[in-house]
């Protein structure tokens, strides 16, 4: 996968991420915080209605980030434009999603695209890779889902939330899928079980350093792809501020 240094080899593909300065520190102090907020509010206060809030507070925020005007009172109240009608379409199926991405993270690639992009591409064109370079680029993103890994959940989020953008496999909502991808990550690996942090919130409040980050991760190597993790347990801290539990 572009991004993460073909040259290194291991057998976890990602074990050299945390040899990087300051990643494990970073992401270490991240967690702590997550889990503080989820164990001392959560267990107190977490409610089906409140998951809904976070996905739907999330859906708002992908939304802008790929351009939508709408407000999060907008989509609330169902008064929306087509980019947040696409993120919100995302939202309502995405944690059913949960149990088959690690038997099958190319079927939840695909579908998750196929919600976004409905009705903006052609219909033979949801959910399948641009070519076959996006087709390839897909399957190592899968082989990356489903490794055994001694990586931090976290940075496997921030490596598929990434990896995605980059690679850019579907003709349409490539950032949007990538976004649903790194939370459902973040659930299915248990950092955030019932998805109650918003860290498409997150990237939304850093969106300078959010999207400056990603171009380097694309092109800046090794640098790029150091800089990005930092920045990505910066923006997960944020998202869990954004969580409806505060």
């Amino acid at each position: 996968m572009r991004g993460l240094g073909s040259s290194i080899v291991s057998e976890d593909p990602l074990a050299w991420l945390t040899e990087l300065e300051g990643v494990p520190s970073a992401f270490a102090a991240t967690r702590d915080g997550i889990d503080i907020l989820l164990r001392d509010r959560g267990l107190r206060r977490t409610s089906p209605e409140m998951t809904g809030e976070s996905l739907l507070r999330g859906a708002h925020a992908s939304a802008v980030l790929e351009g939508s005007a709408s407000t999060l009172e907008q989509v609330r109240a169902g008064d929306v434009d087509a980019l947040a009608a696409d993120a919100v379409r995302v939202s309502t199926e995405l944690l059913g999603l949960v149990p088959v991405l690690s038997r099958s993270p190319l079927q939840v690639l695909a579908r998750v695209h196929a919600l976004a992009a409905a009705g903006s591409v052609p219909e033979q064109e949801l959910g399948r890779p641009r070519d076959a370079e996006a087709a390839s680029s897909l399957r190592a993103l899968a082989k990356l889902l489903t490794s055994e890994t001694s990586v931090p959940a976290l940075v496997l989020a921030a490596v598929a939330h990434a990896g995605v953008v980059t690679a850019a496999p579907f003709a349409s909502h490539n950032a949007m899928v990538a976004r649903a991808v790194e939370r459902l990550v973040l659930v299915e690996r248990g950092v955030d079980e019932k998805s109650l942090t918003v860290p498409e919130a997150g990237h939304l409040a850093l969106r300078p350093q959010y999207e400056s980050n990603l171009r380097g991760y694309a092109t800046g190597g090794r640098a790029g792809v150091h800089a990005w993790l930092l920045y990505a347990a910066e923006a997960y801290a944020a998202g869990a501020e954004a969580s409806p539990l505060h």
